[in-house]
């Protein structure tokens, strides 16, 4: 089934198609380097041709015909030259010296170069040949028998190699081919399993750390996120639940109990009110959820300019300075006055708002809130410190998921949501957060980037909050 699935996938068709590209490509160098090798030694024996017949041609020239003659009996006898073919034949073609019995048929002319074919009875042979000023006629050749031995040792090589390189394409491609296919069918038969039963399988690795071994972790790694999404959902939807539950039910009871009651207008009055407040506190939460998630999917970063978080602080502050001294916690702005980020003013205001509302209405009574803003050469950053029983190591993480609530928040309003609106934000500025002890209470930190270079630049919003909005929504968010 795998060898199946490997022919007909799309990675061994392009192989094929490489090695049909590349075969051809070297079938053409192997005929060049074939062509070129053989013209190379013709070239070499034409060179010693001529070589020979410029000397005899000067032999002929000292001494005429009986120079000429002996200079051919004497080259024919010399060992050195056994492939050398001499002939000298008179103005009819008579032969009078030399190791060739006539004179060719196709040496016509007065001067030339031939090539003579092989025959059962001689082998090939090269050719120049001359008419001399007394009219006989000179002929110098080369037997290049050993060179058609020599071209058909090359044509059997390059045969050899070309079958042995599509030989061993052909096996590489299958190779590679089922490797490919079979980590790929490896993916898909776990994809499979987890439609089928759910996001805990995870695609096997093979500790090969390749770039197989690196799609499988990232996939791994996208399934975990997904099973974590997936988790928060349900928490989420269950949290949802449970805090519709107790002001639903408390409508209902109401409801019911007037229901079987005589009319009563202050009494019904009330009860208004209270179904009212309830709702209020429905809504609210609603409100929050969609808030959060606008800010989690929008596209505000477009929308993004420079503001001065340090002003940012002091509104703040302001909008909290009477609920301070109400509780008899002093809040003190402290820092730099500019400290210029990217961001949406509104969004910020919102954030901060939350933190300094969760540290006044957690902290020590009699203790201070501080509030500092300060320019970095790393971008801005802003911290709000209280000295509040803090929040432990294991628990801060935990804070910004929505509904979450620490034990000792329980008792007090709220639902869960204020501290899910600041990470929103603070990812979509690529701002990071970090907690620390203040020693006592708690130190929360906005780091942001430079204003140069504001991270999550291609996020953008459609519709930026407005001022009002933004109070409205931090009233909504309120713990």
């Amino acid at each position: 089934m795998l060898l199946a699935k490997t022919l007909r996938s799309s990675t061994y068709k392009l192989a094929l198609v490489a090695i049909g590209v590349f075969g051809v490509l070297v079938v053409a160098l192997f005929a060049y380097v074939r062509w070129t090798t053989a013209g190379y030694v013709r070239e070499i024996t034409d060179r010693a041709i001529a070589i020979d017949l410029s000397a005899l041609e000067q032999a002929q020239a000292d001494g005429g015909r009986p120079t000429l003659t002996a200079a051919i009996e004497r080259q024919g006898a010399d060992p050195r030259f056994h492939d050398a073919v001499y002939l000298l034949a008179d103005p009819s073609y008579e032969r009078l010296s030399g190791n060739l019995e006539r004179w060719p048929a196709r040496a016509h002319g007065a001067r030339g170069l031939v090539e003579i074919p092989p025959s059962s009875a001689a082998p090939a042979v090269r050719l120049e040949f001359t008419t001399l000023a007394t009219g006989d006629h000179l002929l110098v050749g080369r037997k290049i028998g050993g060179l058609d031995a020599f071209v058909g040792e090359i044509d059997r090589a390059l045969g050899s190699a070309i079958a042995l390189i599509f030989t061993i394409a052909v096996v590489a491609s299958v190779a590679v081919t089922w490797r490919t296919v079979g980590r790929i069918e490896a993916i898909n038969a776990t994809s499979r399993i987890i439609m089928q039963s759910g996001l805990d399988k995870r695609i096997p690795l093979r500790g090969s750390h390749d770039e197989w071994d690196e799609l499988a972790a990232n996939l791994n790694s996208m399934l975990e996120r997904i099973q974590l999404l997936m988790a928060e959902v349900k928490q989420a939807t269950d949290n949802v639940a449970h805090d519709l539950r107790t002001p639903l039910a408390r409508m209902r009871g109401r409801l019911e109990k007037a229901c079987g009651e005589a009319r009563d207008t202050e009494r019904d009055q009330l009860l208004i009110e209270r179904m009212l407040a309830d709702l209020e506190d429905v809504l609210r939460m609603f409100a929050s959820l969609v808030r959060i998630s606008q800010i989690e999917s929008s596209h505000l970063a477009k929308s993004f300019r420079p503001v001065d978080l340090s002003q940012i602080a002091d509104d703040v502050v302001d909008l909290f300075d009477a609920a301070a001294e109400e509780k008899n916690i002093p809040l003190q702005r402290n820092g730099d006055k500019n400290v210029t980020v990217r961001g949406d003013r509104d969004l910020l205001f919102d954030a901060l708002a939350n933190v300094v509302d969760n540290a006044l209405k957690y902290g020590r009574e009699g203790g201070v809130v501080t509030v500092e803003a300060r320019q970095t050469t790393n971008g801005g950053m802003i911290c709000i410190s209280d000295d509040g029983p803090g929040v432990a190591e294991g628990e801060r993480q935990r804070i910004f998921k929505r509904f979450y609530r620490l034990e000792m928040a329980r008792a007090s309003r709220g639902n869960g949501l204020g501290l899910s609106l600041v990470s929103a934000v603070a990812r979509l500025h690529g701002a990071v957060i970090s907690l620390s002890d203040n020693s006592p209470g708690l130190r929360f930190q906005f780091a942001f980037p430079p204003l140069r270079s504001p991270s999550h630049a291609h996020l953008s919003w459609s519709d930026p909050p407005s001022s009002r909005g933004a109070a409205e929504a931090h009233r909504a968010l309120k713990k």
